[in-house]
């Protein structure tokens, strides 16, 4: 925690004075296995390292990023997500501490497969999950969600209420299939329920430096979306891959991976550029 601490002040010490605005970031592509809880998990503990009030929403019915923060999934019943959703409980009730003391997280669970045919005949359920943050917003500086690997009822509901959208898109063959689903969505949530959402960038994920299809994807994806794509890129990193596991961020695993320093370079990169 020190290391990532030190790191940040001496890249980032102009900004800490700054008054940050509250953002909401949606991490979201249709398109399974990009690396999109992974880096929901590893922005937000990253940009809280950096002493920034900092919650994690888990909109997926996995509940990756909730074990992914040590966080026991099936020990979550009683306040998760879902029951944030159904009215059960307050979204402030379902807030839990992490071991990093200004990352917080709304847990998901298993039930919130079900909430697309349970809210089917809601009015304006679409922004069901937007009213229930109203509630503890101002709390965080910044609040991250992860969302489901699809475009259902769950991603639209994270696009309205978020302010941003990041895509993690990996460096591999069909890397941008499925891609103009997801922006179609996003130009139609944009014209009906949340014209103020924005496109912060798309994060190149699982380069491999060795792989010439990494480095042609990633030519291609910079060609075709320009100043859009973050100048972080994320690394292929065992130790990215073994920080779930145990319960930890990879900033926590292991603070010297290339992995903790590609998702501090994206933390500092959206603190210090003006991209949000």
């Amino acid at each position: 925690m020190i290391a990532c601490r030190q790191y940040f002040s001496l890249s980032i010490s102009h900004l800490q004075n700054r008054e940050i605005v509250s953002k909401s970031i949606c991490i979201a592509n249709q398109k399974g296995g990009v690396g999109k809880t992974t880096t929901a998990i590893n922005l937000a503990a990253c940009l809280a390292v950096a002493e920034k009030r900092t919650l994690l929403i888990d909109c997926d019915p996995q509940g990756n990023a909730t074990n992914g923060v040590g966080i026991d999934k099936s020990m979550v019943r009683a306040d998760n997500l879902y029951r944030v959703l159904t009215g059960e409980v307050p979204a402030g009730n379902a807030v839990r501490k992490t071991e990093i003391p200004t990352l917080d997280i709304i847990p998901s669970h298993q039930d919130l497969i079900g909430v697309e045919v349970e809210f089917i005949a809601l009015e304006d359920r679409e922004k069901k999950l937007k009213d229930l943050l109203k509630a503890i917003d101002t709390n965080y500086d910044f609040i991250i969600i992860d969302c489901p690997p699809s475009l259902g009822f769950l991603t639209v509901n994270s696009l309205v209420a978020s302010d941003y959208l990041l895509i993690p898109l990996q460096c591999e063959y069909f890397a941008l299939e499925g891609l103009s689903q997801l922006l179609n969505t996003v130009k139609l949530v944009q014209v009906r329920l949340n014209p103020a959402l924005t496109l912060a960038g798309i994060l190149l994920t699982m380069f491999d430096t060795r792989n010439r299809l990494s480095h042609r994807v990633a030519e291609e994806v910079k060609k075709y979306f320009g100043a859009r794509v973050f100048n972080t890129i994320i690394p292929r990193n065992v130790r990215l891959s073994e920080s779930p596991s145990h319960g930890l961020p990879v900033v926590l695993y292991d603070i010297g991976s290339k992995g903790a320093v590609a998702y501090m370079d994206l933390a500092k990169e959206i603190l210090a550029n003006g991209r949000l």
